[in-house]
């Protein structure tokens, strides 16, 4: 009986199956065909207003300079983390703007 690995915790074996070739490794899709969801959260946050943009297919390295662009144009700080950019604050207009400029579909 043959077993298919779903989820490994062990960054040594998730290295040995991207080598093998069984593992996807991340690929940066054309930015045409990406539609990204911005919302304003407040949720589980301590009552702090937060932007997030999410539905990016990128590597870690692309999403995090989109993340950086966003926040030097809403001059505020965030992070990208598991295909989402948090941006401090309540700049949902900003983002939209930036990331239909950049080329994203934006919902």
């Amino acid at each position: 009986m043959t077993s298919k690995l779903v989820w490994t915790s062990d960054p040594e074996e998730a290295k040995r199956l991207r080598e093998e070739g069984k593992l996807d490794a991340r690929a940066d899709v054309d930015v045409a065909k990406q539609t990204i969801r911005v919302a304003i959260d407040r949720k589980r946050r301590a009552g702090k207003t937060v932007t997030v943009a999410g539905g990016f297919q990128h590597t870690p390295e692309t999403l995090a300079s989109v993340a950086a662009t966003l926040k030097k144009k809403c001059g505020a700080g965030g992070t990208a983390k598991d295909d989402e950019i948090e941006i401090q604050g309540d700049h949902a207009a900003k983002v939209k703007a930036e990331l239909t400029r950049l080329g994203y579909r934006v919902k």
